[in-house]
């Protein structure tokens, strides 16, 4: 729960050491251009829709690396770059994409190719199949039968209306009972079930792979959501040499469903459709941007603070929750540093990951390459000399606490360091338990200290996470200028402090 700062500043400041007061004005500078010289609109026009969809290896994110490299070295940080961290495989570029139904009348579809999908052979047409699949007995009725056909693929979950708000923010009673989380049952998923969901994610595979064998022209797959929402996906096509498929557009769950009923109760149904795609081979190589502002202790600048978001997206639309709010928080927190002429002991790195998406590749990368490797637990001299990484990706929700990742020796600090933002973090928490699913989970994994923030959901799991409305307008500026505050003052506090943060104790290689 949030705990108050009940006294006057200058009173505070009368019973504290020098030392410490000069930190807490460097909180207050730090509050002050960070709300009230903000930049974070302008960086968010420059990432979300002057840059556009950033997916890995794309135009688009070469865009966004391009202007984050020139702006960090603008604001004053130096060895701005962009740094390979690997292998990632193929870019993938989306030139046009239409579909709709032709037949018994006309209507337009909400529509998004499926990342790395082929392109169709021009524009094709015809009649609508819906496959019923339930054994792999079934496919004998339909060999032969799909060859230049259009398949259409029913989807899972229910569409109907909903009575609750899409956008939230955490009560302090959810807060609270982060806090004290209750212990970790099993999953509620019995053996039947679990074996239940592998048949079926097999067969889904079987049957992808017979409609390819079978030569079909294009697969309209409805997919998640609602309301004309829908939660984009993708095949592993970026890893170079894959094998050709079949060109797969994902539509808004309702189009299939209201082809399939027609269907079903026999009309016909028939739809246009083309997708033109291209590839980007000449560059197979994955890439971060990095840039730093170098420590001003003599003894402590070789030591490293990070901070960092991935900058990479899905392609359906800009990518502003998703996570360029994460990259405008810590860019525009490195900005807030720099602007107030703060001198940080530490060295203050930034990181904006690529290749997050598909599996946190360009963090993971980055900590091999840096800092060890976590399958051998072969640590590099780099392991000893970064404090902490903390890390923004769970939407544009306003900071309301943060996860200790299982660190309790850091609990006491960081309950430090929220008191003098205590104003502007509201009912704010500190929970021992972990988060996962994004890049503070590279420097865990070898037992670095790495750290993501409680945020307020506003529309993240509802509307904006993977989704085709994940643009500008989804964004909350005045959450966003709090968060790059809260980062900068955790950066500025870890950079000051004596000591290195807290570590747990190293993983053992099982």
């Amino acid at each position: 729960m949030k705990r108050r700062l009940l006294i006057l500043p200058a009173l505070f400041l009368a019973g504290v050491t020098f030392a410490q007061q000069v930190e807490l004005e460097a909180i207050e500078k730090i509050k002050k251009e960070g709300l009230e010289n903000s930049k974070v609109e302008e960086i968010a026009f420059q990432l979300v829709d002057k840059a556009g969809p950033r997916l890995s290896n794309s135009e688009g994110y070469e865009r966004a690396t391009t202007y984050a490299v020139k702006q960090l070295s603008d604001w004053g940080l130096e060895n701005a770059a962009t740094e390979p961290w690997g292998e990632f495989g193929r870019g993938w570029e989306m030139e046009k994409s239409y579909v709709a139904m032709t037949k018994p009348y006309y209507m337009p579809f909400i529509a998004i190719p499926k990342a790395w999908t082929e392109s169709t052979k021009g524009e094709v047409s015809g009649k609508v199949y819906f496959l019923d699949i339930k054994t792999e007995e079934d496919f004998a009725k339909y060999k032969g039968k799909l060859k230049g056909a259009i398949v259409a693929i029913k989807p899972t979950g229910t569409q109907e209306p909903t009575y609750e708000p899409d956008a939230v923010r955490f009560t302090a009673e959810q807060l609270h009972g982060m806090e004290h989380p209750a212990p970790r049952g099993n999953s509620g998923y019995t053996p039947e079930m679990i074996a239940d969901l592998r048949a079926a994610r097999a067969l889904a595979q079987k049957v992808n792979e017979f409609i390819a064998e079978e030569g079909a022209a294009l697969i309209i797959k409805g997919v998640n959501g609602r309301h004309g929402t829908l939660f984009t996906s993708s095949p592993r096509g970026y890893i170079k040499d894959t094998p050709e498929g079949i060109p797969e557009l994902e539509t808004a769950p309702e189009n299939v469903n209201l082809m399939a009923r027609l269907s079903e109760n026999g009309v016909e149904v028939e739809v246009e459709a083309e997708v033109k795609t291209r590839y980007r081979t000449d560059d197979l190589q994955g890439y971060n941007v990095i840039a730093e502002i170098p420590g001003s202790d003599p003894t402590l600048k070789s030591e490293v603070v990070m901070l960092g978001g991935h900058l990479d997206s899905w392609h359906g639309a800009g990518g502003a929750t998703d996570n360029a709010a994460g990259c405008i928080v810590m860019m525009e927190a490195v900005r807030i540093l720099k602007a107030t002429g703060l001198q940080p002991k530490r060295s203050v790195r930034i990181a904006l990951w690529g290749g997050e998406e598909q599996g946190l590749h360009g963090s993971r990368g980055y900590v091999k390459n840096h800092f060890g490797d976590r399958e051998t637990m072969e640590l590099k001299p780099e392991h000893e000399k970064l404090s902490a990484y903390y890390n923004i990706d769970n939407g544009t929700g306003r900071v309301r606490g943060i996860y200790l990742q299982g660190n309790a020796d850091a609990e006491p600090i960081f309950n430090e360091w929220f008191l003098p933002l205590d104003d502007i973090v509201e009912d704010r928490t500190i929970t021992i338990s972990n988060t996962g699913g994004t890049d503070h989970q590279s420097f865990d994994a070898l037992s670095l200290p790495g750290f993501q923030f409680i945020q307020d959901p506003v529309e993240y799991r509802t509307r904006t996470h993977h989704t085709n409305m994940d643009t500008f307008e989804r964004l909350e500026l005045d959450d966003l200028k709090q968060m790059a505050v809260v980062i900068a003052s955790f950066v500025y506090n870890t950079a000051q402090r004596d000591e290195m943060i807290p570590r747990k104790e190293l993983r053992k290689v099982e």
